[in-house]
């Protein structure tokens, strides 16, 4: 059985949060392995839209993109518009041509901070991908590699503050672990009922 399947039909049937849409976030460490995980989740739910909060950040606003977020996606998409917003070009440092994310049943929003307090209410669940930080650090220096290391230095900083200030880890409905040949996924804090079973999904 394709369990992610079986997570993805439990997806849809969620009541919708932000207009007609469903919107999913994603949230944890840098380096966790989110943006691997939100594309098999996309793939799983049919090629469901996927916002990377990588592309509303900037170099001098790593967290301080909640404004866009609200004005280019969250606002359009609460009315029953599609979403027009400009990613940022990390290389040339400057926005580049607006992007579609279109309506859909359930939208993906993956990103550190995605499941921040000015996000949550339109959320119908804040999945929180589990990972060590220190290690999830260590794991996007070696992606990144030695030309990024002084933007990590930065990163790493800024991260631990946003998440003092603004935790997104409490707030989780469900928390997903990295395991052999998967996922396990788990009750997370907010779950008020049940008992956690872990469910894998095969790699294929």
């Amino acid at each position: 059985m394709n369990d992610l399947a079986d997570h993805a039909r439990r997806l849809r049937s969620l009541p919708p949060s932000c207009g007609a849409v469903r919107i999913i976030a994603v949230d944890g460490h840098a380096g966790s392995g989110k943006t691997t995980f939100t594309g098999r989740l996309a793939s799983a739910l049919g090629g469901a839209p996927v916002l990377h909060l990588d592309d509303l950040a900037t170099h001098e606003e790593l967290f301080a993109w909640t404004g866009r977020l609200r004005a280019q996606v969250l606002d359009p998409l609460s009315r029953g518009e599609a979403a027009r917003y400009a990613p940022y070009d990390w290389t040339a440092r400057r926005f580049g041509a607006a992007r579609v994310l279109g309506l859909a049943p359930v939208v993906l929003m993956e990103g550190v901070g995605a499941g921040r307090a000015a996000v949550r209410p339109y959320l119908a669940e804040l999945l929180w991908l589990e990972g060590d930080s220190e290690r999830s650090w260590q794991r996007g220096r070696r992606r990144d590699g030695p030309a990024l290391s002084e933007f990590w230095d930065g990163w790493t900083v800024a991260e631990e503050r946003h998440f003092a200030d603004d935790p997104s880890y409490p707030f989780a409905d469900t928390v997903i672990r990295q395991v052999p040949g998967g996922y396990a996924w788990l009750d997370g804090p907010r779950a008020t009922a049940g008992t956690s079973h872990p469910l894998t999904e095969s790699e294929e």
